[in-house]
């Protein structure tokens, strides 16, 4: 298995889209034998992500941080979180003041969306969201949360919910929320043994920028960081390759003899 973060690892967000070269290395992996991975915090079958999805055609993907693993169509795992913590945690972050939801299909759920919206201009231009009622969270099937804000407002937190972990983007506005005991890693072991792949991974390649993919990158038989990512990755990871924008993925593959 060669396993893919996307935010900033394949997908370039300052171009907004994927580079040639990384199609291209995809290519020549899949015709090489190996399966190929996608490892992120996003929902890949939501409305902002199912066009990665289906341009990428991965044999697995590890969603949201390992809390939704599927095969095709097949889902393989899922956790959520209990009503109970969210109506916490929504509450604590309501008062803060700070940026707290998800996107489920087409819809946006946020507690203090005006926070949201702001980021989303501020990285891409546009909000284009589709903002519902954030009081029905935890009446729905939440696995994890996007948080905007902070380093220091993550780890206010994190102080808060020690039950909880915030691992930064790689621009260190936002952050994942996920329950500690999960993540990219326990997310690809599943798909490996649904693969019939050793389970300790030391068979399988894992590229990443952000701080939810440490331990992936420390888990993976090579971890390899994008030269764009956060210092930590960087310094946990058996590799450091290009930036995003200076085919960082195709360099990798081709430096490794993976192409």
């Amino acid at each position: 298995m060669i396993s893919f973060d996307l935010d900033m690892t394949l997908l370039d967000h300052r171009a907004g889209r994927i580079p040639d070269s990384a199609m291209d290395a995809i290519d020549r992996l899949r015709k090489k034998g190996h399966r190929i991975v996608l490892s992120t915090g996003r929902d890949m079958d939501n409305v902002y992500s199912r066009k990665y999805r289906d341009l990428i055609k991965p044999d697995g993907i590890v969603h949201m941080n390992g809390t939704k693993v599927t095969v095709g169509k097949d889902l393989i795992f899922d956790h959520r979180f209990s009503p109970d913590l969210l109506l916490e945690l929504l509450r604590f972050c309501e008062e803060q003041g700070f940026g707290i939801g998800l996107t489920i299909g087409d819809d946006d759920y946020y507690v203090n969306p005006g926070v949201v919206r702001e980021y989303d201009i501020r990285h891409w231009g546009i909000c284009g969201r589709q903002f519902k009622d954030p009081k029905k969270i935890p009446e729905l099937p939440i696995r994890t949360l996007a948080f905007i804000g902070t380093k220091e407002q993550a780890a206010a937190v994190e102080q808060r919910f020690p039950s909880l972990k915030l691992p930064l983007f790689s621009f260190y506005s936002g952050a994942d929320v996920i329950e500690r005991g999960f993540s990219k890693a326990d997310g690809l072991v599943r798909l490996a043994k649904a693969f019939g792949e050793k389970e300790d991974l030391s068979g399988t390649v894992a590229f990443g920028d952000s701080m939810n993919d440490i331990e992936v990158i420390r888990a993976a038989g090579v971890g390899i960081a994008m030269g764009n990512a956060v210092p930590e990755l960087r310094e946990a990871a058996d590799y450091v390759t290009d930036p995003i924008d200076r085919d960082g993925i195709f360099n990798a593959c081709k430096k490794l003899g993976l192409i």
